[in-house]
C-alpha cells in the first residue's frame, strides 16, 4: 500500500463520501442479520462498518466469510456511503472482501467482563480494544501538541542519560543497575543535566521514560513512567507557574477541539475541559494544611501531602490548580529555600481535579554554590556524589526553574480514567513486568 491510500480516519473526516475504496485491516467484528454481513473492520486509525449482502455475493464466499474468525487481515473494496444510522455517520457498501491471512478461532479476549489480570496478562491483545485506542490517539495529540507549543516559545528538545550514578528525587526509589564494573541507576529525572545545558542552549524540554522502585499498589504510580520535563534559565517560581498554566491550557483546548469523539467513548465530556484556561488557582501548602485538617485534623504542618490529602483538596476546585512553598523537608535538595522565610521552598506541584491530584511537580532551583553545598550535607548525600553539578555553579549560574509532569498522570485525568495502567500501551506495575 502506498503512503496515499484512503484511511477510516480520512472516511470520518469526510473526505471520500461516495468515493471507491480499497482498506486492508483487521476484523474487529462481524455478525450476520437479514441477508447481510455487517463487518468491522480496524484499519488502525479507525473502526468502520462495512456491509456485505447475500444476493450480491458467491453464495460459497458468503457462507465462508460469515464463520471467518474476528482478527483476520482483510481487503475490502467497496463504496463509501453517508448513513446517520452507521457508528459515526459513514460505512462501506463492500463489493469485495479478500481474506489474507486468516486469524486461529478462539482469540481470548471475548465479549463479556476480564478482570484486570487477564486483560493485563494479554495487553498486547487488549491494546486493540477501541478504548485503548482511544487513549493512544489522546496521548500522542497530548505530545504532539504540548511539542508544538513549547517549540512556538523556544525550547529546545534535548535528550539526556538515562543511566546515572546519583539520586535525584530519594535514593530509596532508584533501580540499581550494574553497569560493567561500576554501580549505576536508572534515572528518577533529567534534571541535573538539564540544569547543565541550559547554560549551553537555554530553555529547554524533553520526553523520556523516568524509572522509580517505589512499592506502591495504588491506581496512580508506575514503575516506569514517560516526564515530560522543562528548565529555563532566569526564570523565577512566579514565571514557572505562569508557563506551566499557559502550556496545561492550550493542551486541553486543543485536545476538546481537535479529539470530542475519543474523549466521549473514553467517558471524558470534552466540554468539561471547557474551563480549563489560565490562570490557575493558587495555594500555598499553609492554606492547603488548614484545608486538609477540616477531614484530617491529625494532618500536621510538615508532612507531606500525599495522595489520600490531594483528593481532599481537589474537593475545593473544578480546575487544576497549584499548591506552592513547600516544607524544605519534604522536598529535594536543590529546591530554593525562601528568603523570605527559610522554612519552605520555592516549589510548587500542579493538581488535577476530580480526586486526580499531583501531575507535575517542580520549582526554582538553588543558584547559589554555598546554599547547594549546604543542602547536599543537610540531606547527608556526598558532595563527590555531585561535583559536576556543583560545578555549575561556580562557572556561570544563574536563577533558573522547571518541572517534571507525568505523562500518564495527565492523560488519566484528561481521559477520565479509573487506574493509571491505562494511560500507557505496556504498563509496568510493582507487581508486573509483562508482557
Amino acid at each position: 500500500m502506498t503512503p496515499d491510500t484512503p484511511t477510516v480516519s480520512d472516511i470520518f473526516a469526510g473526505k471520500l463520501d461516495s468515493s471507491h475504496v480499497l482498506l486492508r485491516g483487521w476484523l474487529h467484528h462481524i455478525r450476520s442479520s437479514g441477508g447481510i454481513l455487517f463487518l468491522q473492520l480496524r484499519d488502525g486509525t479507525g473502526i468502520i462498518q462495512c456491509t456485505l449482502k447475500k444476493d450480491q455475493t458467491d453464495a460459497k464466499e458468503f457462507e465462508r466469510l460469515s464463520g471467518l474468525p474476528i482478527e483476520s487481515t482483510v481487503e475490502i473494496s467497496g463504496t463509501v456511503r453517508k448513513d446517520p444510522r452507521a457508528p459515526r455517520g459513514y460505512e462501506i457498501f463492500g463489493e469485495k472482501v479478500t481474506v489474507l491471512f486468516p486469524a486461529e478461532e478462539g482469540f481470548p479476549i471475548a465479549k463479556k467482563y476480564h478482570g484486570p489480570d487477564f486483560l493485563l496478562d494479554n495487553r498486547h491483545l487488549w491494546i486493540r480494544s477501541p478504548k485503548l485506542q482511544a487513549v493512544m490517539r489522546v496521548r500522542a495529540r497530548f505530545l504532539d501538541e504540548a511539542r508544538r507549543w513549547l517549540a512556538d516559545h523556544e525550547y529546545l528538545e534535548v535528550q539526556v542519560p538515562i543511566l546515572v550514578t546519583a539520586a535525584v528525587e530519594g535514593g530509596s526509589t532508584l533501580f540499581e543497575v550494574k553497569y560493567f564494573d561500576q554501580k549505576a541507576y536508572l534515572t528518577q529525572s533529567w534534571q541535573l543535566y538539564a540544569e547543565a545545558m541550559i547554560c549551553g542552549v537555554g530553555k529547554i524540554f524533553t520526553v523520556a521514560p523516568s524509572f522509580r522502585a517505589e512499592k506502591s499498589r495504588t491506581r496512580r504510580h508506575l514503575t516506569e513512567y514517560w516526564h515530560l520535563e522543562v528548565e529555563a534559565p532566569w526564570l523565577d517560581l512566579d514565571g514557572l507557574i505562569h508557563l506551566e498554566e499557559e502550556l496545561v491550557s492550550h493542551v486541553c483546548q486543543r485536545l476538546r477541539d481537535q479529539m470530542p469523539e475519543e474523549l466521549r467513548l473514553l467517558g471524558r465530556d470534552p466540554e468539561q475541559l471547557a474551563s480549563v484556561v489560565s490562570p490557575f488557582p493558587r495555594i500555598t501548602y499553609d492554606k492547603a494544611v488548614e484545608l486538609i485538617q477540616k477531614s484530617r485534623r491529625d494532618f500536621k504542618w510538615g508532612t507531606d501531602i500525599g495522595y489520600e490529602e490531594e483528593k481532599i483538596l481537589t474537593e475545593s476546585f473544578d480546575k487544576p490548580f497549584f499548591v506552592s512553598h513547600f516544607p524544605k523537608a519534604v522536598k529535594a535538595f536543590y529546591h530554593m529555600p525562601d528568603p523570605k522565610n527559610p522554612k519552605v521552598t520555592l516549589s510548587t506541584d500542579l493538581l488535577a481535579p476530580e480526586g486526580y491530584g499531583e501531575i507535575t511537580g517542580g520549582g526554582q532551583r538553588i543558584h547559589d554554590f554555598k546554599l547547594l553545598l549546604e543542602r547536599i550535607k543537610e540531606d547527608d548525600l556526598k558532595p563527590d556524589d555531585y561535583k559536576w553539578y556543583i560545578d555549575l555553579r561556580r562557572y556561570g549560574t544563574v536563577p533558573h526553574s522547571g518541572f517534571g509532569m507525568g505523562v500518564e498522570r495527565t492523560v488519566m485525568w484528561i481521559c477520565k480514567l479509573e487506574h493509571i495502567r491505562d494511560s500507557i500501551a505496556f504498563p509496568r506495575l510493582i507487581n508486573r513486568i509483562f508482557p
